[in-house]
């Protein structure tokens, strides 16, 4: 990222650069809702236009018209404020709450739950039921619920969410990259290719002796995981050297734990270092499915640049095509 500097101090915002990126992934899950509204009610207008005239019954109905989509395949995502994206059901919770209420978990939620224990109904039902009449009554305070409008209160949200988990900063960059990758094939082609799903993972896996810092889950149409992309995030401070070895070294390794039994897994690896030797990472490009290399210090590692983010995109397409393969162990 370019820096920006006035009269010699840095006052680059990098993190609202990183939001909004991670913001406008959040339009395919509102452009669903927006066309389940207009299916379930027979209506051609916007969203915003559906939900200031409509009445209560109707988005009511329109509510658990999405809500009821959890076990249809191609369902876009929602995710937290580093990229961990929700279940189908909270994902339309936390959307709708958004629309019309802060703090959905802390403030909202313990009301519903005291709403569940006084009619004994489902949490679903209050839910839809909660938001349907929030929405209802209060949207001539709101005045608009247009994508833009949306945005900025997701970003808000995002941040929020952002500052109460701690210490994932690369992990943050990596996954947001990946979202924004799946996300543009999912609004071009309004599916996910080859798989019914897609899930990221909220943590770290094992596999072996050997970490992967951000993976994916791709869910097939019988609803099991046929496949994964893990990445490993492989960072030095100091330059070149001896260091391009190990980090070689480490991917061999990381490579032997996925491919071992010729799985059909996808490894993606992310090297952060500077002045990186040249010959290290053809061999690290040769032996992985796919490789983004950033020639930075990781403390500078804030985003994707444009390059990097359109080789990943076209890599993410060619996968959920299922134009590429993954590779195998050499002998």
């Amino acid at each position: 990222m370019t820096k920006l500097i006035v009269s010699g101090v840095d006052i680059t915002h990098s993190r609202l650069v990183d939001l909004t990126k991670l913001a406008d992934q959040a339009k395919p899950f509102y452009d669903w809702i927006e066309f389940r509204f207009q299916q379930q009610l027979s209506k051609t207008g916007s969203l915003d236009e559906i939900l200031r005239t409509a009445s209560k019954d109707e988005i009511r109905s329109a509510i658990l018209n999405c809500y009821s989509a959890e076990q249809e395949g191609n369902l876009p995502l929602l995710f937290d404020g580093i990229g961990r994206n929700y279940p189908h059901l909270k994902a339309c919770y936390y959307m709708f709450s958004w629309l019309i209420r802060d703090a959905p978990q802390q403030r909202l939620s313990p009301l519903i739950q005291r709403i569940v224990r006084n009619s004994k109904n489902r949490r679903i039902d209050s839910e839809i039921e909660v938001l349907s009449t929030l929405i209802h009554k209060y949207r001539g305070n709101v005045k608009t619920f247009s994508w833009l409008a949306i945005r900025e209160i997701i970003v808000d949200r995002l941040e929020g969410s952002r500052r109460s988990i701690k210490g994932h900063e690369k992990e943050t960059v990596v996954r947001t990259a990946l979202l924004i990758a799946i996300q543009a094939f999912f609004e071009k082609h309004g599916n996910y290719g080859k798989y019914s799903r897609i899930e990221l993972a909220d943590k770290e896996v094992m596999i072996g002796n050997e970490t992967f810092d951000v993976s994916a889950n791709l869910i097939n149409a019988q609803g099991k995981c046929e496949q994964r992309i893990l990445i490993p995030i492989k960072t030095r401070e100091t330059e070149g050297g001896g260091h391009a070895h190990l980090f070689t070294r480490d991917i061999k390794s990381a490579m032997n734990a996925v491919k071992f039994d010729n799985t059909a897994d996808f490894l993606v690896v992310i090297i952060v270092a500077q002045n990186w030797s040249e010959r290290e990472i053809d061999i690290i490009r040769n032996m992985v499915d796919h490789v983004a290399i950033f020639s930075s210090s990781p403390n500078e590692f804030t985003e994707f640049g444009n390059d990097e983010q359109g080789r990943l995109n076209a890599f993410i397409a060619s996968l959920l095509k299922g134009q590429v393969s993954p590779k195998k162990l050499s002998k």
